[in-house]
Order: structure tokens, then sequence, then C-alpha cells
């Protein structure tokens, strides 16, 4: 007795999954390392014996149906829990190391520092850190989980757990708070919006730098330049509370106006739900516990 006999031939479904997810045979092809043509007949085989098209084809285009898109996510979510089933069977996620990428600015001035604690709170797993930004290509390898904010489309697929909210301010060396109207703005290349941002945050009528401030300054290449510029007394800066939290408790900075919401926030995030392996529930716990000091 056939137990599915609906059931696609199984050897269709990681050419179909993989072409979804690209929108292309040729990156589908790539990533499973076949030829484009094998791709291509695997997509045929699974629409023959559906009885339905799950693509539309354009000169230059492949854009799946809603019933393809559909699909792709059952089968998506398939074998990722075939995934984690194996890994688990095999032993491999009690044992093996995880990477876990971060944006540059928050993975040395935030993460790095509370390394050592992660280490001794989480023993059992080994976490290797990597400065990225901008979304993450699980599939290509390398990376396990990534913190970053979410001012990017999450691609299909991918686990999003909610870390903590982005609160920014203006930040200056606490001696010249009290001038903090007349001092220059810095600015930062990899966030230009972010003096924007806070008039957008303070719009409910909260104090700011006065606007004869100058409203050009300095523009750095990286968000820790123009921190690093502003505790060295150079002028005022937009500081998120989450990169500048450790200089205020030691005295280097000043936050005349206080934080507020820009709207983001920061996510974990991941290839699959957290709950599938337990090292990466544990590091999820410890961020929890540690990012609660953010939300304060």
């Amino acid at each position: 007795m056939n137990l599915w006999p609906d059931l696609p031939p199984p050897n269709t479904l990681l050419p179909f999954e993989a072409t979804v997810r690209h929108a292309s045979m040729t990156a589908a092809a790539r990533e499973l390392h076949v030829t484009h043509g094998a791709v291509s007949r695997q997509i045929q085989n699974l629409e023959r014996a559906l009885g339905v098209s799950l693509f539309e084809r354009g000169a230059r285009t492949l854009r799946p149906t809603p019933q393809a898109r559909q699909l792709a996510a059952v089968v998506r979510d398939a074998l990722d829990r075939i995934d984690a089933a194996a890994r688990q069977a095999s032993g491999r996620d009690a044992d093996g190391p995880l990477t876990l990428s971060c944006e540059p600015t928050l993975l040395m001035r935030w993460l790095i520092p509370r390394l050592p604690d992660l280490t001794a709170s989480v023993p059992e797993v080994t976490v290797h850190l990597a400065a990225g930004g901008g979304p993450v290509a699980f599939d290509r390898g390398g990376v396990d989980l990534a913190i970053r904010r979410d001012d990017f489309p999450c691609p299909a697929g991918v686990s999003r757990t909610p870390l903590f909210t982005e609160r920014i301010g203006p930040v200056c060396r606490p001696d010249l708070a009290a001038a903090v109207g007349r001092l220059p703005r810095l600015h930062t290349r990899t966030r230009p919006g972010a003096w924007e941002d806070w008039r957008r945050a303070a719009a409910d009528g909260v104090a700011g730098p006065d606007e004869a401030g100058d409203p050009v300054g300095q523009t750095f290449e990286h968000f820790y330049l123009t921190l690093g510029a502003a505790a060295a007394g150079v002028g005022v800066a937009i500081g998120p509370y989450a990169l500048v939290r450790d200089d205020l408790e030691r005295g280097q900075l000043a936050a005349p106006y206080g934080f507020r919401p820009d709207g983001t926030r920061y996510v974990l995030l991941s290839p699959r739900p957290p709950e599938q392996d337990r090292r990466v529930t544990r590091v999820l716990i410890w961020l929890r516990d540690r990012t609660a000091e953010l939300e304060a």
C-alpha cells in the first residue's frame, strides 16, 4: 500500500525549492552543483507529476506561481525538519561550533566585551564571531546565525527572532554636554540618515540640539569612528544606545537628550527556527538575557 499516493518524485523537490528561492534555475543549479539542464528536467518532471505549471516563464524571467510558492514553503519546512533530525541523530549538533555574524560596530562595542560571559555561561557551545552586515546567504555556508538590524527585507525561509529595540540619541563628551547645540554634527556613511531618524523619533517635542548647530560637521566611514570622534570631543553624534551604553557607564560619553526608538530593532537570523538546534537555543537564551539591559 502506498502511504503517500500524492507525494511527487522526491528527487524533484531539492531543485524545485532552490529554483523558487532564487527565482532562477541557473542559481539553483550552481547551488546544487548540477547542470542547468538537470534542474530544468526535474522541474518538468515535478510539473508533470502534479499536472500544473509551477512557473511563469518569460524571455529572461522565471516567476514562481502562488501555488509554487506555497508548495516550496512546505518543502522547505520539511527539509529543515529532516536536516534537524539528521543532525540530532548523528550527534553533530551536540559538539560543532556556531559561527555568529554580527554588524561590525555592534560586534566591537557590545558583543566582544561580553564574549567572556558568553563563554562562561554557555561553555558547551563554541561560538566563532564574524563581522558582517545586510542580508545573509545561509545557503552558501560559513554562517550559522546573524545579528542584524531589521532595515532590509528578510529572505524567505529565514527565521527571525527579535532581540532588542533600536534606540538612538545625540551623544558627546560629558564636559561638552552643556554646549551640545553648538557642537559640529558628526555623521556616518553607513547610516547617513541617522540625524533625520533622530528628528523623526523626537518629533513629539523632546528637546534636541539647536538647529543653529553645524548641520554638516564631519563624516566618518564607520559608526565606531564617529562615536570615537564624539568621545574625543570632535562634535556630537547620533549614538544607538546598544553601541554607547558601556561608554555612558564609564563616563566617556553623555546623552543630554536621552534615547528614543527609531522604528527598527535588532533580530537574530537563522536558517531554521532556533528550537530545532539546542546550541542555537542556548545562545539565544544568553542573548535575550544580556539584551534585556538594552530595553531598560
